[in-house]
Protein backbone atom coordinates (compact mmCIF):
# COMPACT_ATOMS: atom_id res chain seq x y z
CA UNK A 1 0.00 0.00 0.00
CA UNK A 2 1.07 3.43 -1.08
CA UNK A 3 1.70 5.83 1.24
CA UNK A 4 -1.35 7.76 -0.24
CA UNK A 5 -3.69 5.03 -0.04
CA UNK A 6 -2.35 4.33 3.80
CA UNK A 7 -2.98 8.18 4.48
CA UNK A 8 -6.70 7.97 3.00
CA UNK A 9 -7.42 4.93 4.57
CA UNK A 10 -5.88 6.24 8.03
CA UNK A 11 -8.47 9.09 7.76
CA UNK A 12 -11.27 7.28 6.69
CA UNK A 13 -10.58 5.04 10.08
CA UNK A 14 -10.42 8.75 12.13
CA UNK A 15 -13.72 10.41 10.32
CA UNK A 16 -15.54 6.79 11.15
CA UNK A 17 -14.24 7.02 14.71
CA UNK A 18 -15.24 10.23 15.13
CA UNK A 19 -18.83 10.00 14.06
CA UNK A 20 -19.26 6.75 15.97
CA UNK A 21 -18.51 8.55 19.12
CA UNK A 22 -21.18 12.02 17.68
CA UNK A 23 -23.67 9.32 16.90
CA UNK A 24 -22.78 7.33 20.71
CA UNK A 25 -23.08 10.81 22.41
CA UNK A 26 -26.30 12.11 20.34
CA UNK A 27 -28.23 8.65 21.42
CA UNK A 28 -27.25 9.29 24.83
CA UNK A 29 -28.73 12.93 25.05
CA UNK A 30 -31.72 11.65 23.12
CA UNK A 31 -32.81 8.58 25.70
CA UNK A 32 -35.27 8.94 28.01
CA UNK A 33 -36.11 5.78 29.33
CA UNK A 34 -34.21 3.66 31.86
CA UNK A 35 -34.34 -0.05 30.15
CA UNK A 36 -32.15 -1.35 33.17
CA UNK A 37 -28.36 -1.62 30.67
CA UNK A 38 -26.53 0.57 29.11
CA UNK A 39 -26.51 -0.30 25.75
CA UNK A 40 -30.53 -0.79 25.84
CA UNK A 41 -30.43 2.95 26.82
CA UNK A 42 -28.34 3.47 23.40
CA UNK A 43 -31.18 2.13 21.55
CA UNK A 44 -33.64 3.64 23.25
CA UNK A 45 -32.20 7.08 22.13
CA UNK A 46 -30.85 5.67 18.66
CA UNK A 47 -34.49 4.64 18.40
CA UNK A 48 -35.69 8.23 19.46
CA UNK A 49 -33.58 9.82 16.66
CA UNK A 50 -34.95 7.25 14.19
CA UNK A 51 -38.51 7.82 14.42
CA UNK A 52 -38.27 11.57 14.73
CA UNK A 53 -35.93 12.39 12.11
CA UNK A 54 -36.98 9.57 10.02
CA UNK A 55 -40.68 9.27 10.61
CA UNK A 56 -41.36 12.64 11.30
CA UNK A 57 -42.81 12.06 14.50
CA UNK A 58 -43.57 15.16 16.85
CA UNK A 59 -41.58 15.98 20.17
CA UNK A 60 -45.40 16.55 22.05
CA UNK A 61 -46.47 12.77 21.26
CA UNK A 62 -46.03 11.51 24.66
CA UNK A 63 -47.56 8.49 26.29
CA UNK A 64 -49.58 10.59 29.12
CA UNK A 65 -48.28 7.55 31.84
CA UNK A 66 -48.20 7.42 35.32
CA UNK A 67 -44.76 8.23 36.65
CA UNK A 68 -45.01 4.81 38.50
CA UNK A 69 -47.35 1.90 38.79
CA UNK A 70 -49.22 -0.34 36.13
CA UNK A 71 -50.78 0.87 32.82
CA UNK A 72 -51.95 -0.74 29.76
CA UNK A 73 -51.21 1.06 26.45
CA UNK A 74 -53.85 -0.07 23.80
CA UNK A 75 -52.92 1.08 19.87
CA UNK A 76 -54.03 0.16 16.40
CA UNK A 77 -51.89 -1.73 14.37
CA UNK A 78 -50.96 -0.42 11.19
CA UNK A 79 -47.25 -1.56 10.38
CA UNK A 80 -44.27 -2.90 11.54
CA UNK A 81 -43.00 0.29 12.76
CA UNK A 82 -45.92 0.75 15.42
CA UNK A 83 -44.27 -0.10 18.68
CA UNK A 84 -41.06 1.68 17.77
CA UNK A 85 -43.25 4.92 17.54
CA UNK A 86 -44.32 4.00 20.76
CA UNK A 87 -41.42 2.99 22.61
CA UNK A 88 -39.99 6.72 21.50
CA UNK A 89 -43.12 8.18 23.08
CA UNK A 90 -42.44 6.55 26.57
CA UNK A 91 -40.48 8.04 29.62
CA UNK A 92 -41.19 4.53 30.73
CA UNK A 93 -40.35 0.66 29.47
CA UNK A 94 -43.26 -1.01 27.32
CA UNK A 95 -43.38 -4.79 27.53
CA UNK A 96 -45.34 -5.46 24.60
CA UNK A 97 -47.33 -8.66 23.92
CA UNK A 98 -45.39 -10.07 20.58
CA UNK A 99 -46.49 -13.15 18.02
CA UNK A 100 -44.51 -16.41 19.50
CA UNK A 101 -43.50 -16.82 15.85
CA UNK A 102 -42.19 -13.03 15.74
CA UNK A 103 -40.45 -13.24 18.94
CA UNK A 104 -38.14 -15.92 17.72
CA UNK A 105 -37.18 -14.43 15.10
CA UNK A 106 -33.86 -14.83 14.04
CA UNK A 107 -31.48 -12.08 14.86
CA UNK A 108 -34.19 -10.04 16.80
CA UNK A 109 -34.98 -12.44 19.44
CA UNK A 110 -31.83 -11.69 21.77
CA UNK A 111 -33.43 -8.13 21.77
CA UNK A 112 -37.09 -9.30 21.99
CA UNK A 113 -36.02 -10.69 25.26
CA UNK A 114 -33.66 -8.24 27.15
CA UNK A 115 -36.27 -5.36 26.72
CA UNK A 116 -39.29 -7.89 28.00
CA UNK A 117 -41.32 -8.87 25.42
CA UNK A 118 -44.12 -11.87 26.53
CA UNK A 119 -44.96 -14.20 23.67
CA UNK A 120 -47.94 -15.37 22.83
CA UNK A 121 -48.50 -18.44 21.38
CA UNK A 122 -51.86 -17.85 19.74
CA UNK A 123 -52.09 -22.22 18.37
CA UNK A 124 -51.12 -23.34 21.71
CA UNK A 125 -51.20 -21.62 25.18
CA UNK A 126 -52.53 -18.24 24.82
CA UNK A 127 -53.50 -17.88 28.29
CA UNK A 128 -49.91 -18.08 29.45
CA UNK A 129 -49.16 -15.07 28.10
CA UNK A 130 -51.54 -13.37 29.95
CA UNK A 131 -50.60 -14.57 32.84
CA UNK A 132 -47.60 -13.37 32.74
CA UNK A 133 -49.00 -9.65 31.33
CA UNK A 134 -51.05 -10.08 34.50
CA UNK A 135 -47.90 -10.57 36.66
CA UNK A 136 -46.00 -7.35 34.93
CA UNK A 137 -49.08 -5.29 35.31
CA UNK A 138 -49.44 -6.49 39.07
CA UNK A 139 -45.59 -5.78 39.59
CA UNK A 140 -46.07 -1.68 38.16
CA UNK A 141 -44.88 -2.34 34.71
CA UNK A 142 -46.30 -0.65 31.57
CA UNK A 143 -48.01 -3.76 29.38
CA UNK A 144 -48.56 -2.64 25.72
CA UNK A 145 -51.30 -4.41 23.46
CA UNK A 146 -52.02 -4.17 19.61
CA UNK A 147 -56.01 -5.50 20.89
CA UNK A 148 -56.81 -6.32 17.50
CA UNK A 149 -53.93 -9.40 17.35
CA UNK A 150 -52.16 -8.41 14.00
CA UNK A 151 -52.03 -5.41 11.27
CA UNK A 152 -55.29 -4.41 11.20
CA UNK A 153 -56.10 -1.06 8.35
CA UNK A 154 -59.34 0.90 8.66
CA UNK A 155 -59.98 -0.01 5.14
CA UNK A 156 -60.08 -3.99 6.24
CA UNK A 157 -62.65 -5.86 6.79
CA UNK A 158 -64.52 -5.28 10.51
CA UNK A 159 -62.62 -7.33 13.13
CA UNK A 160 -63.57 -7.30 16.59
CA UNK A 161 -60.67 -6.51 19.19
CA UNK A 162 -59.69 -9.38 21.24
CA UNK A 163 -60.71 -8.64 24.91
CA UNK A 164 -57.12 -9.35 26.93
CA UNK A 165 -56.25 -5.66 27.66
CA UNK A 166 -59.76 -5.09 29.26
CA UNK A 167 -58.94 -8.42 31.38
CA UNK A 168 -55.73 -7.14 32.40
CA UNK A 169 -57.66 -3.60 33.47
CA UNK A 170 -60.04 -4.80 35.06
CA UNK A 171 -58.20 -7.67 37.08
CA UNK A 172 -55.88 -5.36 38.57
CA UNK A 173 -57.55 -1.80 38.68
CA UNK A 174 -54.94 -0.48 35.92
CA UNK A 175 -55.59 2.16 33.39
CA UNK A 176 -55.97 1.93 30.00
CA UNK A 177 -54.32 4.49 27.82
CA UNK A 178 -55.56 4.33 24.31
CA UNK A 179 -53.28 5.46 21.12
CA UNK A 180 -54.13 6.20 17.81
CA UNK A 181 -51.22 5.57 15.18
CA UNK A 182 -51.37 7.33 11.56
CA UNK A 183 -49.27 8.75 9.21
CA UNK A 184 -46.89 5.71 8.66
CA UNK A 185 -46.13 4.94 4.64
CA UNK A 186 -45.94 1.04 4.10
CA UNK A 187 -48.83 0.69 6.24
CA UNK A 188 -49.96 -2.99 5.74
CA UNK A 189 -46.63 -4.09 6.27
CA UNK A 190 -43.78 -5.19 8.97
CA UNK A 191 -40.70 -4.09 7.16
CA UNK A 192 -41.22 -1.58 4.21
CA UNK A 193 -43.02 0.87 7.00
CA UNK A 194 -39.62 0.52 8.59
CA UNK A 195 -37.58 2.09 5.43
CA UNK A 196 -39.99 4.52 4.00
CA UNK A 197 -39.64 8.12 5.47
CA UNK A 198 -42.69 8.89 7.12
CA UNK A 199 -45.18 11.65 8.76
CA UNK A 200 -46.52 9.70 11.78
CA UNK A 201 -48.23 11.05 14.72
CA UNK A 202 -49.67 9.62 18.11
CA UNK A 203 -52.94 11.10 19.17
CA UNK A 204 -53.32 10.02 22.69
CA UNK A 205 -56.66 9.84 23.36
CA UNK A 206 -58.52 9.96 26.86
CA UNK A 207 -57.61 8.18 29.91
CA UNK A 208 -60.05 4.71 30.48
CA UNK A 209 -60.91 4.10 34.38
CA UNK A 210 -61.79 0.43 34.59
CA UNK A 211 -63.55 1.36 38.00
CA UNK A 212 -65.95 3.01 36.09
CA UNK A 213 -66.83 1.15 33.30
CA UNK A 214 -68.09 -2.31 32.98
CA UNK A 215 -66.33 -4.58 30.31
CA UNK A 216 -68.60 -4.16 27.00
CA UNK A 217 -68.26 -0.75 27.82
CA UNK A 218 -64.70 -0.41 28.47
CA UNK A 219 -64.32 -2.63 24.96
CA UNK A 220 -66.75 -0.40 22.95
CA UNK A 221 -65.05 2.35 24.21
CA UNK A 222 -61.46 1.51 23.24
CA UNK A 223 -62.90 0.33 19.35
CA UNK A 224 -64.46 3.65 19.44
CA UNK A 225 -60.73 5.30 19.74
CA UNK A 226 -58.63 3.07 17.94
CA UNK A 227 -60.75 2.27 14.75
CA UNK A 228 -61.86 5.08 12.43
CA UNK A 229 -64.79 4.08 10.57
CA UNK A 230 -64.37 4.37 5.98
Amino acid sequence: MGLTAFGIALAGLVLAWLAGRRLVAACRRANLTDWGHPWLNLLDGLNRLYCVRFHGLNLHSRLRLPRSGPAIVVANHVSGLDPLLLIAASRRPLRFLIAREQYRRPGLHWLFRAVGCIPVDRERRPARALREALKRVREGEVVAVFPHGKIHLDSDPPHRLKPGAVYLALTTGAPLIPVRIDGVRGQGHVLPALFLPSNSYLSVLPVLQPQRMEGRELLSRLEGHLVRKE
